[in-house]
């Protein structure tokens, strides 16, 4: 089982988001997309028994320790997790049925990865999720046009000399993404460690 450092320390505060943001009194659908080591979906598949979770990875050794931890904690409510590559249309998305979804979770992704991971978790998430449906995401973020504070200036610099496709992206700019696809920015959360999360919820035709 893979152990990172940051998903221990932000695991918490993402669980106390989701607490706040979802009911916890029927039973609902949850996909995670990018579940990285499967530390998260563990500690929330514990802590919310009502959520069935469906863990996702496109990085093979993440997904040998998603299923170690499955393995090892042997929850009912956590699913085998799936290949998936978000920059790929939701067909591809291992057979989840249109607006089947009560929650689309992504940690730690967007900053990580081409604009067509970006672009494809938020059309993914306009079908897949129910009227009403949740995405939230996790991460460090611009706003309008500034990042702060330093260590996130280093940190956007950084990615990009890793790849240039990388690097904070701007909320006003996710929110347009989002928008197009029936999404709507309902919530900024501020989190530890200048991370935020932003909650979109999927527009109701009634």
């Amino acid at each position: 089982m893979l152990c990172a450092a940051a998903a221990e320390r932000n695991k918490e505060p993402i669980l106390s988001v989701l607490r706040d943001s979802v009911n916890t009194g029927r039973p609902l659908q949850a996909l995670e997309i990018s579940s990285g080591t499967g530390q998260h979906v563990v500690h929330f598949a514990q802590a919310l028994r009502n959520i069935t979770w469906q863990p996702s990875e496109y990085d093979r050794q993440s997904l040998v320790s998603i299923e170690a931890y499955r393995a090892h904690y042997q929850l009912p409510n956590v699913k085998p997790a799936v290949h998936l590559d978000a920059s790929q249309p939701y067909q591809y998305w291992g057979g989840i049925p249109p607006e089947s979804l009560d929650l689309v979770l992504n940690i730690n992704m967007i900053h990580i990865s081409p604009l067509s991971c970006t672009e494809g978790l938020f059309k993914g998430a306009g079908v897949l999720l129910k009227p009403q449906g949740l995405l939230l995401t996790y991460g460090p973020y611009a706003v309008n046009g500034q990042i702060n504070p330093q260590s996130n200036v280093d940190f956007d610099y950084s990615l990009r000399q890793r790849n240039p496709e990388w690097g904070l992206k701007d909320i006003s700019f996710l929110n347009s993404v989002a928008e197009k696809n029936g999404l709507f920015l309902e919530k900024i959360v501020e989190m530890p460690a200048n991370n935020k999360c932003l909650l979109f919820r999927k527009e109701s035709l009634v």
